[in-house]
Formats: C-alpha cells, structure tokens, sequence
C-alpha cells in the first residue's frame, strides 16, 4: 500500500502514539487531527486551522516539546494559553486558564482593533517612510523632463525634438524600472535571507539616498540613466521588502489597512515630489538638478529608522530564532499572550508548509513559482494585479503628466500645478482604503474601481477633440485626470502591494514578491520607454482611449483569476489559494455572474449565492463574528 502523505492523510493515531513522538518538526497538524486539507489541491474550497480537532492532552505535550526544542521552557505555560486561544479563537471566554485581563484583550483586538502598541505604528510609520521615498523618486523626473533633455542636446520638443530624442528621454526615465526589473528586485531574496527585513530596507534605503543626489550632478544623459538604474536597486529591494515586513508584523484583522500605508504613503511621496517641483521651477537652469536631487531627503529619516523597529517575528521563526521572535512578537503585540498565541499559530502552519513544499534553494524556490500548485496560485493572481497597475493608466499621469498638461496647452507653470493639483487627489483618496481594504475586500475594492477608471480615461482623452481656443478645453481634461485618480487611489492604489505580500507562503514570500514587484516595475519600464513615443504616434486621444481599453482587459483578469484575502491570516491564505484555479474560476461564471444579474439587474432582494469556502474549525476571523455578537 502506498504511503500516505501529510496534509493530505487521514490520520487516526491515538493520544499515547503522538505523546511518544516528541517534537520532532512533525506538525500539530498530524497529531491529532482528524483531517487535513491538501495544501496543493483544495478541491472542496475549505479553510482549516492547523491546530483545529487536536486533544487538549496532546496539544499541551505538542506545545512543551515545541517549547523545549526552542529553548522557551519558562513559557511553557503562557505558550499553552496561546495554543488553546489559537485552536478556537471564537472560544476563548470558555478558556479557564485565562484571567480577565487576558480576555479583555482578546475582545479589544475585535471592539478596539487599531489599539495596538506603539511599536507596531512605529514600524507602520518607518514602512510609509520608505514608501514615500518611492513615490518622491517616481515624480522627480515628472517636472524636471521639462528641462533636462534640452540641457543634455536630446530635446523631445518642439522644432529639434526627433523621434530618437524622444527614446532617449523614456529610456532614461525607465532607469530606474529596469534597474529594478533586472537587477533590485531579485536581490530582495539572498539579502532578506542574510541580513533580515530590516537589513535589506537599511541596504536599498542607502542606494535611495546616494543616488538621487548624484544625479543632480550629472553632465550627460548616460551619466544620468545610469544613477537611475543605480536607483532602481534601491526601489526595487525596498519594494520587494518594505510590505512583506509590514505584513508580516501586523495582526489579521487590520493587516490591509495598515499594509495598504505603501501606495497612500507612494501617493503622498508623489505629492511631495510635485510639491517639489514647483517650489524650484522658477530657480534657473539648476531647477531639474534640484527636482531629482530633492528625492534625497525622505530617504535619510528611513535610513536612520529602520534599527529602531523589532524584525519580522515570521522570519525569526523562518531562521530558528524562537525566543527572538517571541520577543519581537511582544513588542508588536498587546499582551504576551497574543504573542505567545501567534508565535505558536504561525510556527505550526509554517510545519505544515515546509511538508508540502520542504527544502529549496534560491533557483528552486523561483522555479517552484511556476510549479508547486499553491504557490502557482499565488504567482498568477499577484501577477494580474501588479500588471493591472499598469495597463490602468496611472503611471502615464504619474510619469508624465507635466507632459500631458502641456500637450493639453497648459504652460509650464500651469503644467506644474496642475500636477500638483493631481498628486493631492491621489493622495487625499488613498484614506479611505485604510478602512475599506478590510471591510470590504481587495478583490471588491478592483471590481468596482476599474469600470470607473476606464470611462473617465476614455473621458479624458476625447476631451482633447475640444479645441484649445475654448475655455472647456483645459478645464474638463483636468477634471476627468483627476477624477480617474481619484477612483484608482482607493483601488488598484493600495491593492497590488498589499495582495502580493500576503500571497505566498513563508518560504517562498520574498521571492515571490520579487517576481510580483519586478512584473510591476518592468511594466512600468515599458510604459516610461513607450509612452513619448506612443502619444506622439496616436496624439493624446488615441493614447488615452488606448489605456481605457485595458483597465476593461484588467478589469476581466482580475475577476476571474484573483481571489478574496480580508481577513486572513497569512497562514490561512494557504487554504484559499489551495483552491484550482478551474473551480475559482468556475464558481465566478457560473454562480456569481448569474446571482448578480439576477440581484442588480432583476432586482431579486432574495437571490441565493452558495459561498465558495467553507471553514473546518474556527479561523481566525470567527473571533470577531463571536465578539460581536456578545456585545450586540
């Protein structure tokens, strides 16, 4: 008879056999329960907790040989709290070991949940830090490509400007793009796996900083695309980095709100970076050294911050390090409980994914991108959402709006304040994502947004028909720019960052997020080359009509290949993407289609829909269901 293998086993061991077996790196998973889910096939869409069904005799001996293993004997106790509170979280009022003080933080992460220790808004505050940098980056070139291809003799305007000229203006604007692309992206994985999260923010932080200035002392394009593509190694690693390493550190139930921080912090970093370029428009000669250069300046505090936040606990656990992950676990949690319940949580899900995935090395683990089912998953969907970020449009505006504006008849000073004016409203409509990402989903916030998105670039560019002699000319394209961003803020703003660190399992997350970053910039390198050289071939219309084609392509991949995350701990999405991607699918067209029409368009109040998941056990999210419902 062939062996049977864990995770997909049924195992009906008794007590006295898993006692005997002492902690051996076999998960609670397989000592005590009754049935496990494959983590590579989950054909029956369930969503299991790992330490769902084990008795309580055997989850306290599996806890004080874990404890012994890892050099925590003197928190055998609270870690046996923690693993009660983690089996069956909507339970822990039942739980008599727990004092009141414990139980009312239990409640408050549901009642109170942006209560949380300073620690964690500190390490929030240092990941927006390091987004802003982003953002000030991307827009540093937006004013100064007004000015520096003629200084440097490949003017892309006006009666000298060639289409040669104007290759050369997107290459050098894709600089950093394709340095990430290439190169930044994909040393996130060896550097986190040396020098940890903070080490790799410290490392990219530092080509963030050194860059920006040395391209404001340039004296010809090749000098200047070449500080670029040494800052596409910094942007790269920080993004591949900077929202795994808040998504790690924060609690499920506002790990969107708070991780969603990257694109409102990228957007407000955007801000500042116009804000930028119109205070030293007017300087002289010297105002586009000054537009690159100024990027320099979020980027010291980043630098400086970063050894003040406690590691990712995740990687600790990764490494080995259990007692320091505990530690740092207490820095981010409320109570020690909390962190002796997640330690144990995360440790045993992460068993459970080392025996389906096991062993790997840097090359296998990218290649294991593409063929380990679950983590394919994984690949596919955050792929689609990092390209929807670009076939949406935004970064056309984002790169080139100066640009845009001018082509629009916009002086150079109007050009600049009106992207001022597109910065604030990009920036100003990310809030309302810190509450909505969690309530109503990633997945819902990409469905909504995308039909608005493509009417009012489509808008947008027909409004350039209206000649420029009219008042409405001006005034209406601007309105419809701003009101596109002001519907991709709250959207696929915030979502693509947030979804693709959460994704993938503990193994494969850094290089999984490097594929997913690396699809984003490499995208965002294509646009930056093509898009001069596209807007003088189709004229601003065409361009614009072009883009609003594709967020209705984006708008179709997204729904059928991307699966719901709110509310999830990273451990449990190993579940959800378990599920092939033919029944995700499937269930989408054939059942929810149908319910739509038939609550939207027919009006039918009553309308049935069959969920896609059902749950084994109580997850992490039936805790607040259970808390709310005792305080209604």
């Amino acid at each position: 008879m062939a062996e049977e293998k864990p995770g997909i086993a049924q195992t009906d061991k008794s007590s006295d056999e898993y006692d005997k077996s002492g902690f051996d790196g076999v998960t609670g998973a397989e000592r005590g329960r009754q049935q496990s889910v494959n983590l590579n096939r989950n054909v029956t869409a369930r969503i299991q907790n790992p330490l769902a069904g084990i008795p309580r005799a055997t989850l306290f001996k599996n806890v004080e040989d874990f404890a012994n293993e890892a050099g925590m004997a003197e928190h055998i106790p609270l870690l046996q709290k923690g693993a009660l509170v983690a089996q069956d979280p909507p339970a822990f009022e039942q739980i008599e070991e727990l004092d009141e003080s414990e139980r009312d933080a239990l409640r408050n992460e549901v009642l109170h949940k942006w209560r949380q220790p300073w620690s964690l808004y500190f390490t929030v505050i240092l990941c927006s830090i390091g987004a802003a940098v982003q953002g000030w980056d991307q827009t540093g070139s937006n004013g100064a490509n007004l000015s520096w291809p003629t200084d440097f003799g490949v003017p892309n305007e006006g009666k000298d400007a060639t289409d040669y000229n104007t290759w050369i203006v997107g290459i050098v604007n894709s600089g950093p793009y394709i340095g990430s692309a290439i190169l930044g992206c994909w040393m996130s994985d060896p550097l986190n796996y040396f020098i940890g999260r903070r080490g790799t923010i410290f490392f990219s932080a530092i080509f963030c900083l050194f860059s920006v200035i040395g391209s404001a002392f340039t004296q010809n394009w090749q000098q200047l695309f070449v500080t670029r593509l040494l800052l596409g190694i910094g942007m790269g690693s920080k993004a591949s980095t900077v929202p795994i390493y808040a998504a790690e550190n924060t609690p499920a139930a506002i790990r969107g709100g708070l991780v969603m921080s990257w694109q409102m912090w990228t957007a407000f970093g955007i801000f500042l970076g116009f804000c930028a370029n119109l205070a030293v428009y007017n300087v002289g000669a010297v105002a586009w050294r000054l537009q690159l250069g100024s990027a320099f300046i979020p980027a010291v505090p980043l630098v400086i911050g970063v050894y003040f936040c406690p590691e990712s606990p995740r990687w600790y656990i990764k490494k080995g390090k259990y007692l320091k992950a505990f530690q740092s676990l207490c820095r981010l949690r409320n109570t020690p409980l909390q962190a002796a319940r997640d330690l144990y949580y995360i440790q045993a899900q992460i068993n459970e994914e080392a025996e389906i995935i096991g062993k790997s090395n840097y090359l296998s683990r990218f290649v294991e991108l593409f063929t380990i089912p679950r983590v394919r998953r994984a690949t596919l969907a955050s792929f689609v959402v990092m390209l929807a970020q670009q076939m949406c449009g935004i970064n056309i505006i984002a790169f080139y709006s100066s640009t845009v504006f001018a082509e629009a008849g916009f002086g150079t000073l109007n050009a600049l304040l009106a992207s001022f004016g597109f910065g604030l409203v990009n920036f100003v409509f990310a809030w309302p994502a810190v509450w909505t990402i969690d309530t109503y989903g990633r997945r819902t916030l990409l469905i909504f947004t995308f039909p608005q998105m493509a009417w009012t670039l489509l808008a947008a560019g027909l409004c350039f028909i209206i000649p420029e002699e009219q008042t409405a000319h001006v005034g209406l394209i601007a309105f419809f720019i701003f009101l596109f961003a002001a519907f991709y803020s709250p959207g696929e703003g915030p979502v693509p960052f947030t979804y693709s660190a959460e994704v993938f399992p503990l193994s494969h997350r850094e290089v999984g997020m490097s594929w997913a970053v690396a699809t984003c910039l490499f995208w965002a390198a294509v646009l930056s080359i093509t898009f001069p050289r596209l807007l003088r071939a189709f004229h601003p219309v065409g361009a614009f009509c072009f883009y609003a084609g594709l967020n209705v392509t984006a708008l179709v991949l997204i729904y059928l290949f991307v699966p719901e995350t709110k509310q999830r701990t990273l451990e449990e999405l190993d579940y959800v993407f378990a599920v092939p991607t033919r029944t995700h699918v499937s269930y989408q067209v054939t059942k929810v289609l149908p319910w739509w029409f038939k609550r939207w368009i027919l009006r039918q109040k009553n309308a049935p829909l069959e969920p896609l998941y059902t749950f084994d056990g109580a997850t992490a999210a039936d805790q607040g269901i259970a808390v709310k419902g005792m305080a209604h």
